[in-house]
């Protein structure tokens, strides 16, 4: 036998199918009651709307994102040939001027040398002009005593 509940019981027709109504559909009731449940269904209404505008709304936010996002990859890609291209110019550029940076480091070991060179013939000069003092001293010396 089935037990009777009394919080599923109808106060004018007993037990009923549906725990979800406290209404009869054709008896009277509190004005009060029907203007809190009208109330309760606004703000529930409310709450399930926002609820479900809540993915919406971070679905478009999303969306607003991933737009922000191709732009800007869009740029960055367009700076990424423009380096490319210069980097290009650039090896291109010292390739060329790779042949007259041999010929500046040749002339440069020549002048080195070159200078050494000059040190050397002064050193030398400078040598040669003293014994040629010495020469001429000597020279002069002798004629004198003579």
């Amino acid at each position: 036998m089935q037990e009777q509940n009394p919080l599923l019981d109808s106060p004018l027709h007993g037990p009923t199918l549906s725990s979800s109504s406290s209404f009869e559909a054709l008896a009277r009731h509190d004005p009060n009651l029907s203007r809190l449940a009208t109330h309760m269904f606004q703000k529930t209404e409310e709450y399930i709307t926002h609820e479900l505008n809540a993915p919406l709304e971070d679905y478009r936010l999303l969306e607003e994102m991933n737009k922000a996002t191709i732009a800007k990859y869009k740029d960055m890609r367009q700076i990424a040939e423009n380096l490319n291209v210069s980097t290009s110019e650039l090896s291109l550029k010292f390739q060329q001027l790779a042949p007259l940076m041999q010929q500046i480091d040749e002339i440069s070991d020549t002048v080195d040398k070159l200078e050494a060179a000059a040190y050397k013939l002064d050193a030398y000069s400078i040598a040669l002009e003293n014994r040629v003092k010495c020469v001429l001293q000597r020279k002069a010396g002798t004629n004198v005593a003579q």
